[in-house]
């Protein structure tokens, strides 16, 4: 079971959900065949190569997965980055990209396999929400100005977002009218029927709709490009290119396309999980991905990754389980072998609006509106891999989100927010004083609360803070107590600073005690010294047994020791 999550759920499979997992079926098929040609696109491959890339993963992440519903399958985000990452290796459009596209892919599953085996599933824990929703709005512009050149017809130029508008801006007057009605009213339909017929599956209906007007007018006469011969049949085994130098040049596009999806696929099980139930294992998820990967490039596909909006297809029409997937694989299956004829009229600009459409609807500007509003540092890391993507790149603007968001991890953590406490009026709670005015300090005592662990980046930090609050106490205070409450871990650096800090002090006529200290982290003082230093009675389960041991050897009344009373 642990290594076949199916088996989990297979036994108790009820009779009743049969119905709804063939029905949510038939709607990821709809929505999957028509995306997963039009994603083709963003990958830089032929639109068969989309169709490949369906059965494989849906039939391995259903018998590996541990999301009853999660959909995997092809994918805007991480697509762009294969594009890039082949692209750097590869012309497209030639037999060589389509090669390494799907080697890609493999190495992808590779990645996936290994990261789940030693368990590092916590890795999607960085790349905070910020950088995240940062990278697909920096997506969701670098995707469209990729495609409107396919939209209206007409050609596109590579380079970064700038380069890409400034090109399509001085090439408008290319534009003919067949392609850009074409390109216009599929996006128009698709945007309109999402909005009023949310449950339809509107990708397929456009594609079918545009493919049989097309046809009727004669529109590829007219200048509308369309998809062309498809092969029938099934995908031949495609052996993956193992030169050395160039698998070398698509790791680090890899490593980015397994956090990012990972991410990405693990919110959309997670997700899935709060409505139809289900324990969800990240570091299973990795080893899932792994094959689904692999399969999709050895049969002349490209990479796959769990899929919110296919995920929500498939939920909103009712899915039980992954049965679903499977209807909705024999279902590609299918087409693949007896419908790829009915797509060869297909136009490229109703593909472009499927992809436009897709991206738009991405797209959050709200969440940055609120993120402004909560907090300008986390705003201006979203609007900095915004700012990446569309000047250097999207590589690079998930890089130096990741970074950033690293650095700041780094800082926070080094940086712990310590506080001079006071008890509130006629309470045992102690709050800062500067953000409770009325709480009540004791002349004489400095009540420091640590603000998280210590360890050798953080220790210092804590040291200033401490002297510049002793500093300030009036009058001077004579005795410390820290409140330890949030001190998790201590090390053997931030052991001998504070040893160090306690020795000062003292040698100042000031005395030190503890409040709250966990008992990790005495044993850890114990073996640094510390116990030795302020004596073992100095320790206090309660903030308020510490400020009564002091008034009790200070000879001070209870009742009167705090400012104010």
């Amino acid at each position: 079971q642990r290594l076949l999550p199916v088996l989990n759920w297979l036994p108790g499979y009820r009779r009743d959900w049969l119905l709804l997992d063939v029905i949510a079926g038939l709607a990821v098929w709809a929505v999957m065949v028509p995306e997963g040609m039009a994603y083709a696109g963003i990958v830089g491959v032929p639109p068969i190569m989309g169709l490949y890339t369906l059965v494989p993963p849906l039939v391995a992440y259903a018998l590996l997965g541990t999301s009853r519903l999660l959909v995997v399958g092809p994918d805007t985000a991480t697509g762009l980055i294969s594009a890039l990452a082949v692209g750097a290796v590869a012309v497209q459009g030639t037999a060589d990209f389509n090669t390494l596209t799907s080697t890609l892919a493999v190495l992808i599953g590779a990645f996936f396999l290994l990261f789940g085996i030693l368990r590092m599933g916590w890795v999607a824990a960085f790349i905070p929400t910020p950088v995240m929703r940062g990278f697909i709005e920096g997506l969701v512009f670098v995707t469209i100005i990729g495609q409107v050149p396919h939209l209206l017809g007409i050609e596109g130029a590579s380079g970064n977002f700038f380069t890409k508008l400034w090109f399509l801006l001085r090439h408008l007057s290319d534009a003919t009218f067949a392609p850009v009605l074409t390109g216009t009213l599929s996006l128009i339909a698709m945007l309109s029927l999402r909005h009023l017929a949310p449950r339809l599956p509107a990708a397929l209906v456009i594609a079918v709709v545009a493919t049989i007007l097309v046809g009727l007018f004669n529109g590829e006469a007219a200048g509308v490009d369309v998809v062309g011969n498809l092969p029938s049949g099934l995908p031949h085994l495609v052996l993956p290119d193992l030169d050395f130098a160039k698998l070398q040049d698509l790791v680090p596009g890899a490593l980015a396309i397994v956090l990012v999806g990972y991410a990405e696929a693990l919110g959309g099980a997670k997700a899935a999980a709060m409505q139809g139930g289900g324990d969800i294992d990240p570091n299973q998820e990795l080893v899932a991905h792994g094959p689904a990967n692999i399969l999709s490039g050895l049969f002349g596909g490209f990479l796959v990754v769990g899929s919110l909006s296919k995920t929500s297809v498939a939920m909103a029409a009712g899915a039980r389980t992954q049965l679903a997937n499977l209807v909705a694989a024999v279902l590609c299956f299918l087409t693949l072998v007896l419908l790829t004829p009915l797509f060869r009229g297909m136009p490229h600009p109703a593909l472009a609006a499927i992809v436009i459409a897709a991206m738009l609807h991405l797209s959050k500007p709200g969440y940055l509106r609120d993120l402004f509003a909560r907090s300008r540092a986390e705003f201006a890391l979203a609007a900095i891999v915004i700012a990446g993507e569309l000047a250097l790149g999207v590589p690079h603007g998930i890089a130096a989100g990741v970074v950033l968001a690293l650095l700041m991890l780094i800082y926070r953590t080094s940086h712990p927010h310590g506080a001079v406490l006071g008890q509130l009026p006629n309470q045992e709670a102690y709050r800062s004083v500067s953000r409770h005015p009325e709480a009540l300090t004791f002349p004489g005592l400095l009540i420091w609360r640590a603000g998280g662990d210590l360890f050798f980046a953080s220790i210092g930090h804590l040291d200033e803070g401490l002297k510049a609050a002793l500093a300030a106490s009036r009058p001077p205070a004579k005795h410390i107590l820290l409140d330890a409450d949030s001190v998790d871990s201590i090390d053997t650096s931030a052991c001998d600073a504070l040893s160090n800090v306690i020795r000062q002090l003292q040698s100042q006529g000031i005395t030190f005690a503890f409040a709250r200290v966990r008992d990790s982290v005495r044993e850890r003082m114990r073996l640094g010294g510390i116990d030795a230093i302020v004596g073992p009675t100095s320790f206090y389960e309660r903030v308020t047994d510490g400020v009564r041991a002091w008034q009790k050897q200070a000879g001070r009344d209870p009742a009167s020791a705090a400012t104010g009373l």
